[in-house]
């Protein structure tokens, strides 16, 4: 019997809301952040053969969440997360597949955070604290997406992934693109400047300030 099975938990309330963005968080964490639904109720089965020894019933599950054709992006991340860590590795044709593009810059009033996924949706966080999401509701952001996401994969073709722990944010002055893959994390940091005006990061930024404006006004919207 699946003690969490249809049972979402109290959220985790000391969650940084960035920590969510990346695919990579402790399951119970995530359990207890994503949203209800077929994605939630397949993660909180896995969790429980975990606890039970069961890693056969736990892998099995896990490979249903990867091929399933309709979850969020960031249910095939975290799913390849767990997977990574119980030994098991994408296949090479598979292994650099975009799902997620997680956007930082670092200004001195804080941090703004554009989280962009292959299923259409997006989040931004304003360094105010304010957001918008976009859930797609309508294809009307399709195209900036897209350009997003195609501008991403560029540099994505040029870096390796990351494979020691996820850093923290990006200091002021400083930006980073996070390209979020089944193999993990590739990423490239650095001036925003210097980024801004590469012919491989540039694009990538210049997307992401358009997109965001573009959010702004879709959702009728303010962060200031």
């Amino acid at each position: 019997m699946l003690k969490w099975f249809k049972r979402k938990p109290a959220p985790f309330p000391s969650v940084d809301p960035r920590e969510s963005l990346f695919g990579d968080m402790p399951l119970e964490e995530w359990l207890a952040v994503r949203s209800d639904g077929e994605g939630w109720d397949l993660f909180a089965e896995v969790k429980e053969h975990l606890d039970a020894g069961e890693e056969t019933l736990a892998l099995e599950t896990l490979k249903r969440i990867v091929l399933h054709p309709a979850l969020e992006s960031r249910d095939y991340l975290q799913a390849w997360h767990v997977l990574r860590g119980l030994g098991v590795k994408p296949h090479p044709t598979r292994a650099r597949t975009l799902h997620s593009v997680v956007v930082e810059v670092g200004l001195d009033e804080g941090l703004d955070i554009l989280a962009v996924h292959a299923d259409k949706s997006a989040l931004y966080y304003n360094f105010s604290g304010a957001g918008v999401t976009w859930g797609r509701p309508d294809a009307s952001l399709d195209h900036e997406i897209d350009v997003l996401l195609a501008a991403s994969i560029a540099v994505l073709a040029e870096i390796g992934r990351w494979d020691r722990e996820r850093p923290p944010a990006p200091a002021a002055g400083r930006a980073r693109i996070n390209l979020l893959t089944p193999s993990g994390l590739h990423f490239g940091e650095g001036n925003f400047a210097v980024l801004a005006a590469h012919t491989l990061t540039g694009p990538v930024l210049k997307a992401a300030s358009t997109l965001v404006k573009a959010m702004l006004e879709r959702t009728g919207k303010s962060v200031s």
